[in-house]
């Protein structure tokens, strides 16, 4: 399982790659059912504009398309970043039965960081959460984006050029 988790994590990953390139938090999430990719989805909330286009909600939308139903049991959901709250709500209306994580999100997760809502006994769906795949990969992305985006606003407030990547 772990060799597969890995698998599906580095898709997730090449996901995330594309939401730095768009300038956006690279977050990159698929959904599989029975080996096979149902849907996926990367951060958009600037290209879009909407606060709700993360990866998370795309994934599970096209997925949803793909099964004809919003019941998206007997799936997995990989995701390069621990989910916020509203992905970790859209998570647990979906019934996505397990969710396996790159990274942890101390300042925003609904995976165990600051909230455990994906196994809160109060809710009537748990999902079963693997955390740590290609959890450096996942950190380093992050880092990297967001060390970019810090110097790009600096050079910008000191009136100098940035090279106008993220």
């Amino acid at each position: 399982m772990q060799d597969m988790d890995e698998y599906y994590m580095r898709m997730a990953l090449d996901l995330a790659e594309k939401a730095a390139q768009a300038e956006d938090t690279p977050i990159g999430a698929i959904i599989v059912y029975q080996d096979q990719i149902i849907g996926s989805g990367y951060n958009k909330r600037n290209a879009m504009g909407n606060p709700l286009c993360h990866a998370e909600i795309e994934a599970i939308h096209q997925a949803a398309q793909y099964m004809g139903d919003w019941r998206l049991e007997e799936t997995t959901l990989y995701v390069t970043l621990e989910p916020c709250p509203m992905c970790a709500g859209a998570i647990i209306q979906a019934r996505i039965p397990r969710v396996v994580i790159g990274a942890m999100n101390p300042k925003a997760g609904c995976a165990g960081s600051v909230l455990n809502l994906l196994q809160h006994p109060g809710f009537n769906h748990q999902a079963d959460v693997v955390t740590g795949v290609l959890q450096e990969e996942s950190r380093q992305l992050m880092k990297s984006f967001f060390a970019r985006l810090r110097e790009r606003e600096r050079l910008e407030k000191q009136g100098g050029e940035s090279d106008g990547e993220v």
